[in-house]
């Protein structure tokens, strides 16, 4: 019914993505599949180019030889939020960081490694929700960190509600990777809808965006980027059923439901 949103691509290559599969939840692809499945990634479906001035705090993941393969969100100078299935089972020096870098291809920006990952302990998959991980790294980053909503901030939820996801790669399922900072903006979907789309939905885990006629949406390659609405971090990238495809909007980690053990983990 819907499929995880972590692969992996060559950020030198560029190279043409794979025809993605769809079926019931998955879990995360293990070190030997990420290099199996290496260049196949469709990131933000239906979006636009964004400037990295303007949203500081996204951040990509790769891979100790470059390849990227998830995304992430600056929450303090030396802590990135993203997905649990993104890292989970990885060694810190398997994964950096790179901030400040809108373009792929050019040096601008830092690359951090990583020191320490954080996986929640009740994650076991997409379906189980919990999808979420901390990444401690070697340095603090000049760049401005994102807010992460709290249990008292109901209203960014509310069904309807404008929210940007942004990320690097494709813009069609099937699609090439874009080199450059991708962001589309979607809906927030209410729970009784994301629950007929899919029966496995967790609302207390789990947030749906995207149009009931989909082209807008976040897809392979994206995972563990941000979800945002009113400059706070309510998502993470996580799952669903393809990519932009009609009543099947993106699933996001509800970052809200975890904001103590994300607290706990930023130190404060």
């Amino acid at each position: 019914m819907a499929d995880i949103r972590r692969r992996m691509w060559s950020v030198a290559g560029l190279l043409a993505a794979a025809t993605l599969s769809s079926g019931l939840l998955t879990t995360a692809a293990n070190a030997s599949d990420r290099d199996a499945s290496a260049a196949k990634a469709p990131p933000i479906v239906g979006g636009q180019p964004a400037k990295i001035a303007d949203h500081p705090w996204v951040v990509y993941l790769t891979d100790a030889q470059g390849n990227q393969f998830c995304g992430g969100t600056l929450a303090k100078a030396n802590k990135v939020v993203t997905a649990a299935h993104c890292v989970s089972g990885e060694k810190p020096e398997s994964v950096q960081v790179v901030a400040g870098r809108e373009d792929k291809q050019t040096s601008e920006g830092k690359v951090a490694k990583v020191t320490g990952i954080w996986v929640h302990p009740n994650f076991q998959n997409a379906n189980s929700g919990a999808d979420v991980a901390v990444l401690t790294l070697d340095q603090e980053l000049p760049q401005q960190p994102l807010a992460v909503a709290g249990k008292g901030d109901t209203s960014l939820y509310e069904a309807g509600k404008a929210s940007a996801v942004l990320g690097w790669g494709a813009t069609a399922e099937g699609g090439q990777a874009s080199q450059t900072l991708q962001k589309a903006e979607v809906p927030l979907v209410s729970d009784q809808e994301c629950q007929k789309a899919y029966p496995q939905y967790k609302s207390d885990a789990m947030v749906c965006a995207g149009l009931p006629q989909g082209g807008v949406d976040s897809c392979q390659g994206d995972s563990g980027g941000p979800l945002v609405v009113e400059n706070k971090l309510v998502g993470i990238v996580s799952t669903g059923n393809g990519c932009a495809r009609p009543n099947a909007p993106g699933i996001y980690t509800r970052v809200a439901t975890y904001h103590d053990d994300v607290q706990a983990q930023l130190g404060s």
